[in-house]
């Protein structure tokens, strides 16, 4: 198969449902880092290495938990239940910093973000990390 523009994939239903929801999370982990790289640059929040601790900061598990709680009551159906299959996903290793129902949260808020991605999802996407980053 070949695709004609890498940034703007669409899978069907038939082949997202063929993905784990550590190989959704795995997407989504770094469409988050995307956003918030592409956010903190806008937004001029820091600079240098500053720039990367502030990325450090909002990509973390416990502040993506966080996030997560934000869109949740935004979530439609379909994207809950993608959420929760996320939640649920067998993780082997937290990190120490993070407890495990904040770890969970997490990659559930990364698979949901790989799926919408996968789906070319973008401006959905970017309603919700508006809401997320809302301050």
């Amino acid at each position: 198969m070949v695709i004609e523009n890498h940034f703007e994939i669409r899978l069907t239903d038939d082949e997202l449902r063929a993905i784990s929801s550590i190989g959704l999370a795995h997407m989504g982990d770094a469409v988050f880092e995307l956003l918030v790289r592409s956010w903190l640059c806008r937004n001029g929040k820091a600079t240098g290495k500053g720039l990367h601790q502030a990325t450090i900061r909002l990509v973390c598990a416990e502040s993506q938990a966080q996030k997560a709680e934000i869109i949740l009551p935004l979530l439609t159906e379909e994207e809950l239940a993608v959420f929760k299959r996320g939640r649920n996903a067998q993780v082997h290793s937290i990190p120490n910093h993070a407890s495990r129902a904040q770890y969970g949260t997490a990659t559930a808020l990364e698979a949901l973000l790989g799926w919408l991605y996968l789906r070319g999802e973008h401006a959905r996407i970017s309603k919700l990390f508006d809401a997320m980053m809302e301050e």
